[in-house]
């Protein structure tokens, strides 16, 4: 198969999903992420040009321990728009470009503006993306696909439906989190925060509901066309 995870900021993925991706690459599939938003106000100290080159490359450092390609669409932190034809499109091309068999992306009620604007884009953009002669970069239509919403930030008010049993893959997903040193350093030094930590309590909390070690929880789309009668997850 060929999976796509499309999370707004870098690290958002590898908190969320890159366990369950991690799994995916091990059975053989393709897995691309692809991060709407560049990161650039994620730091008081460093500059936003500086730290857009950071942690797009931290991104790839990320993503290259556990074999997945990582691309991005380079909007500006809280510049993300459901409603923006030119972002959307580039969503689309994102889609377009991977021909997914099932999508990863932010649930509608996560917490933060960028990522319910992302997991609207995601949803309209996923639709567009099959309409053959609709106009953008990339002009190769792809299926509507299967999307499967995240967990949110400590999984507060989501309530999931299905797992991933990722004890295998847990100390893969916080080495791939701890390649965000932008973000984990700074949270450490000046928010007396180890977020490292807080990411493998949220999957050992959604383990425990599930009766494994550590697992990543997730909500399926569940509209026309978006349902089938398989089990994707891994």
């Amino acid at each position: 198969m060929n999976v796509l995870a499309i999370g707004c900021h870098p690290d958002d993925i590898e908190i969320t999903c890159a366990g369950t991706l991690a799994k995916y690459v091990k059975q053989g599939h393709n897995v691309t992420v692809c991060h709407v938003a560049n990161g650039d106000l994620g730091h008081v100290e460093i500059m936003p040009p500086e730290l857009r080159v950071m942690r797009a490359q931290e991104a790839i450092n990320a993503g290259a321990l556990a074999g997945i390609k990582v691309i991005t669409c380079d909007i500006g932190d809280v510049q993300v728009y459901s409603d923006n034809r030119t972002q959307r499109d580039k969503v689309v091309d994102a889609i377009r470009s991977t021909q997914p068999d099932l999508i990863f992306t932010h649930s509608p009620d996560d917490y933060m503006p960028d990522h319910t604007a992302v997991s609207k884009l995601v949803f309209d953009a996923s639709f567009a993306a099959s309409v053959p002669h609709y106009q953008s970069s990339v002009m190769t239509p792809a299926k509507v696909t299967p999307i499967y919403y995240m967990d949110t930030l400590a999984g507060v008010g989501f309530q999931p439906e299905e797992y991933v049993d990722i004890t295998d893959e847990i100390d893969l997903k916080i080495s791939m989190l701890e390649c965000h040193i932008s973000q984990l350093k700074w949270m450490r030094e000046h928010d007396n925060i180890d977020f490292a930590e807080f990411v493998k309590t949220t999957a050992r909390f959604r383990g425990l509901q599930c009766g494994v070690g550590y697992a990543e929880a997730f909500r399926p789309c569940r509209m026309y066309e978006r349902v089938v009668p398989a089990r994707l997850l891994p």
